[in-house]
């Protein structure tokens, strides 16, 4: 029990330095470009439940510039991303309001996750609170359901079609399958957290059960780990794939009037500038 409970000491400071130099990177953005950072998070394996011991940390922002920046004849010239390097296992990058909103405003479902992630760094009121109220009509169960099924289909034809499989790419196929099903139950957006979507397939006691053992296997391999195929996911995987074969819209565009954007938008600069 020391043993386990010293582990665990060395394991929360090692988080808490990674915080710091997390936030500490997001400050020093903040003063190379002369931002202000509105809402940072995690979104990767971390924030989804299923990293590694050796998981990037992969870190997006939302960021603004003072309201003058915006007031420019080449503002569609410059550039709305900042970008670095993946240094000490930290990938770090975000998107500028402007560029951010346009997305969210076509449902983008990278943004949309974003805006659920259960690890958050920084998170202004003014724009968190906004742009999460704004989610439930604005995200779109359809065009979720095209991304979703495309990124399953995809990691499925180039990865697990073989006899011995990335481990991590199992997740890569379960996580947007178990998505799908979700929005085709609720119609709302899909919650990132892996361990909740597993909650739908509880019932099917065979693929819950190798759920467990490929979480926990996840949970001590390194990144690039191979492991042999595992019949009661990959029978889940095609069942579920051959069933969205012909998949054909089914939900009802969100009627949007992008004005509420617009004044999310003039909400932010006019409190930064």
């Amino acid at each position: 029990m020391v043993v386990i409970e010293r582990k665990r000491i060395a394991e929360r400071r090692i988080e808490e330095a990674v915080h710091t130099e997390i936030m500490r990177r997001i400050k020093a953005a903040e003063r190379e470009h002369n931002v202000k950072v509105l809402f940072a998070i995690e979104s990767g394996s971390r924030a989804w439940g299923f990293e590694s011991p050796n998981s990037d940390y992969d870190v997006r922002f939302i960021y603004a510039h003072p309201k003058e920046w915006y007031l420019a004849v080449n503002l569609d010239d410059k550039r709305d991303v900042i970008e670095y390097p993946i240094v000490d296992d930290i990938d770090i990058n975000g998107w500028d309001i402007k560029k951010a909103l346009k997305l969210f405003f076509n449902s983008n479902p990278s943004f949309i996750e974003w805006l659920q992630s259960p690890i958050v760094y920084v998170s202004d009121e003014c724009f968190t609170k906004q742009a999460q109220a704004l989610m439930p009509v604005i995200a779109s169960s359809e065009k979720a359901i095209y991304h979703y099924l495309h990124m399953a289909k995809g990691n499925y034809r180039e990865y697990l079609k073989k006899e011995v499989i990335p481990l991590k790419k199992y997740f890569y196929v379960l996580r947007p399958l178990l998505a799908i099903m979700w929005l085709e139950k609720y119609d709302t957006p899909a919650p990132i957290e892996f361990e909740k979507l597993r909650e739908l397939v509880a019932h099917n006691t065979d693929l819950d059960d190798a759920i467990t053992l490929l979480l926990a296997r996840k949970r001590v391999s390194l990144e690039k780990e191979f492991i042999p195929a595992e019949p009661a996911i990959n029978a889940f995987i095609e069942s579920e794939l051959a069933r969205h074969e012909s998949y054909r819209a089914k939900y009802q565009a969100r009627d949007v009037d992008v004005e509420v954007l617009n004044q999310l938008f003039r909400d932010v600069l006019d409190k930064y500038s």
